[in-house]
């Protein structure tokens, strides 16, 4: 049976490219890049060639600005945390209650350490609201958080208005966002209308480079402190030695991200859309979250299922040998139903009953057609055997 893989907002099959540019840097140039001899000259070079590749993919910035890190995860950390370090004068923070827990997380420890902060909401569509952000900015407001697409909805958000909004208001305000999923998705442009942001995070295994390596933007100019001390490597802002393979991978993986934006736009919006309109046709009681939202990510579909458990669907889902996911591969494994979705407030007849479908440039239609072939069969099977499913009713209660 051929796997079905759908599951690439949580993370996505390294490219054959990528592979191979990695390749001598696993092997014959595995020198460490701080070494004075020779040889580990290759390694350095290498390493400041991805830096910058990855500053072209990204609006052709001066390649100082880009600092190498272990995730994205990291990246989100020692934005926040950096920023907050090196400005103890103001105290308030502003993000949303959508954010991935790698910024979430970050928000409620700052409230811990004493800092304010404002968790904006959502509206049904997951959109936010602008009035309410331009209304939480405040005159020590030090930080905004907002991420450029929600991993588990898709739902994009207007970030460059965001921050443009922010510096009009007060300069001094550090603008940061994360990309993770919104690279190689969409334009992402530093020197055009992202120019008013000061740090941007994202990671590789997204865009079809390995785990464990990332990347954070830091703006020339903004008040920003190292998270990780020790050595001098990333020029004394990331220590630790820096992963060669893992570096170069990340660039040739934003090289293909970048050129495969208009397909993500085009091909596999369409390959999603198709899927979307199938799967409303063939199956009763089912709502697509974020569906109305003014703008969602070309390779994102998040379905609601009501009266049954997004677990089972995904048990039977991998039994016919297909991945996808109910939200967020970083909070698996907890019986808590998604924070976006709360935030959201899907009903909670269809809030445990969310499954997840993020394509990629290697899904096609033979894929798509087999989920269209076995979804609707498992949703029906399992709604007869739950206790909380009677289609009468809740066809009338949905509907109404």
């Amino acid at each position: 049976m051929k796997n079905v893989y759908v599951d690439n907002n949580a993370t996505t099959a390294i490219a054959p490219e990528v592979l191979a540019a990695m390749q001598p840097y696993l092997t014959s140039d595995y020198f460490n890049p701080s070494s004075m001899y020779y040889v580990a000259r290759s390694s350095a070079e290498a390493i400041e060639g991805a830096r910058r590749t990855i500053a072209r993919c990204l609006g052709d910035i001066d390649p100082d600005q880009i600092i190498f890190t272990g995730s994205a995860t990291e990246s989100n950390n020692a934005a926040l945390f950096g920023t907050v370090q090196a400005n103890p004068e103001r105290r308030h923070v502003i993000t949303t209650t959508i954010e991935h827990p790698s910024v979430l997380e970050i928000g409620k420890e700052l409230e811990r350490r004493g800092q304010e902060v404002t968790f904006l909401s959502v509206d049904r569509n997951g959109e936010l609201v602008l009035d309410d952000y331009v209304r939480a900015l405040r005159n020590d407001t030090l930080v905004v958080s907002i991420m450029m697409a929600n991993n588990e909805t898709g739902v994009c958000y207007p970030v460059a208005e965001m921050a443009r909004i922010a510096k009009e208001t007060d300069a001094e305000i550090v603008v940061h966002t994360d990309a993770t999923q919104a690279l190689g998705k969409l334009p992402v442009d530093l020197q055009g209308d992202l120019q008013h942001v000061d740090l941007l995070s994202f990671s590789g295994h997204k865009i079809h480079a390995p785990k464990g390596v990332g990347c954070l933007f830091v703006r020339r100019g903004t008040r920003w402190r190292p998270f990780i001390l020790g050595g001098h490597q990333e020029k004394g802002r990331r220590a630790g030695t820096e992963n060669v393979p893992y570096i170069v991978g990340l660039a040739k993986a934003c090289e293909l991200a970048i050129a495969g934006v208009a397909d993500e736009q085009g091909r596999v919006r369409n390959l999603r859309d198709r899927l979307q309109k199938a799967l409303i046709e063939r199956i009763p009681a089912v709502e697509v979250n974020g569906k109305e939202a003014a703008v969602r990510l070309p390779n994102t579909l998040n379905l609601a299922f009501h009266g049954i458990e997004g677990e089972a669907i995904l048990f039977e889902l991998s039994r016919h040998g297909i991945c996808a996911s109910s939200g967020s591969a970083c909070t698996s494994g907890t019986l808590d139903p998604s924070h976006v979705l709360k935030a959201m407030q899907v009903p909670f007849t269809a809030i445990h009953g969310s499954v997840r479908i993020s394509l990629s440039r290697y899904n096609n239609e033979e894929d798509i057609e087999r989920i269209i072939e076995v979804l609707p069969d498992i949703i029906a099977r399992l709604r007869k055997l739950s206790p909380y499913w009677n289609d009468e009713r809740n066809c009338l209660e949905i509907s109404s």
